[in-house]
């Protein structure tokens, strides 16, 4: 299977090949001879329900049964034991959703680049361009920067001076990457996200009137970005005071999250949509971060760790494991009585250890 091309509709492959990619094993339905059904071309995927004749569509939850038994796919990817009540051809896996995750990529209907300079770009004399690059309309390329191979460049992207960017990696329409960044090889960027921003560092500067205004401490760093990493639309990366702000191998990050200056994320980890993560704060390998946790500075989280959606993280985590602060929903009169009785619990703590020392005594 050969998915690569300038072409801009997705390739269409027969069962033979998508059981040869996901290694899987194919079961035949038969609605006319074998030799018809391997030569049919599957042309997209798409959920069980909606999923027509000639598409893919998978189960990774049993509570997608009653949708399987009445699909009408070209192929289903499934586990061993939903192979009885699949109605169509089976691709079956033991883990159906990274396969189908596998073969997406096959069909990624998203416009090829063009491999060429849009004439109304402005590149730099003194840039670099890899073979293979696309430009697209708008973009800006300044001095010093070096492209890889096939790094695909958005219109109106910026890519500051002395930036340097690996091999394949690709920046979507209106991605700002500041100066002295680095990217590795295979990293994806996202509309609207800025790398390398100066991250807040002020000095409190005392004035004629008892007060202060702010002295900006200008940020000497820069961002460290390694492969295969993902970064969502309008997500802010800063740029180190000093040292740099790194984010390892095969991290995922979500839209709209705000990584701090000096931060520093692990190989492998996730961090879901509107996180906010402060200054000089380190986490670990393989952590996964749910939306909308708030993670303090100057503080240091363990590999292995899972934070639930809403947390607040205040404090260093030691050890692997999943962690929460935020309650969950309730009705609004429990939750105004709850939120009182939060209120008393320091006047009930009194109460308890008083009632402690009577029994003592006693």
């Amino acid at each position: 299977m050969d998915n690569t091309g300038d072409q801009d509709e997705p390739e269409t492959y027969t069962l033979e090949e998508l059981a040869e990619v996901l290694s899987a094993k194919l079961i035949l339905r038969n609605d006319g001879d074998d030799k018809t059904l391997l030569s049919m071309r599957v042309t997209g995927i798409a959920g069980l329900s909606t999923a027509q004749k000639d598409q893919l569509s998978f189960l990774s939850h049993q509570k997608y049964l009653t949708e399987l038994k009445s699909t009408k796919a070209a192929v289903v990817i499934l586990k061993n034991d939903s192979i009885a009540d699949c109605p169509v051809s089976c691709l079956v896996h033991d883990n159906p959703y990274l396969a189908y995750a596998q073969i997406s990529e096959y069909f990624d209907n998203r416009p090829k680049g063009k491999r060429q300079v849009h004439p109304s770009a402005a590149v730099s004399l003194s840039a670099i361009i890899g073979e293979g690059a696309s430009i697209g309309p708008g973009a800006v390329i300044m001095d010093n920067v070096v492209l890889g191979k096939n790094v695909v460049v958005g219109a109106n992207t910026v890519i500051e001076g002395n930036v340097c960017v690996g091999d394949n990696s690709a920046f979507r329409a209106n991605v700002t990457i500041y100066h002295n960044v680095i990217i590795g090889d295979n990293v994806c960027i996202h509309s609207g996200t800025a790398i390398g921003s100066d991250g807040f560092g002020y000095a409190p500067k005392p004035d004629n009137e008892g007060g202060h205004s702010w002295q900006k401490i200008y940020q000497l760093g820069s961002v460290h970005i390694g492969n295969r990493v993902e970064i969502g639309s309008n997500t802010s990366i800063d740029r180190g005071a000093l040292d740099h702000t790194v984010i390892e191998d095969d991290v995922i990050i979500d839209n709209l999250v705000h990584i701090a200056h000096n931060v520093h994320i692990g190989k492998g980890t996730a961090v879901a949509g509107c996180v906010g993560i402060a200054g000089s704060t380190t986490i670990g390998r393989h952590c996964q971060i749910a939306g909308a946790v708030g993670i303090t500075g100057h503080i240091t989280i363990a590999d292995g760790v899972n934070i639930l959606g809403l947390t607040m993280v205040n404090r260093s985590v030691t050890k692997a494991g999943t962690y929460a602060s935020a309650p969950g929903i309730q009705e609004v009169k429990s939750w105004r009585k709850n939120a009182v009785r939060f209120t008393q619990l320091e006047k009930l703590n009194q109460r308890v250890k008083a009632l402690e020392k009577l029994i003592e005594k006693d």
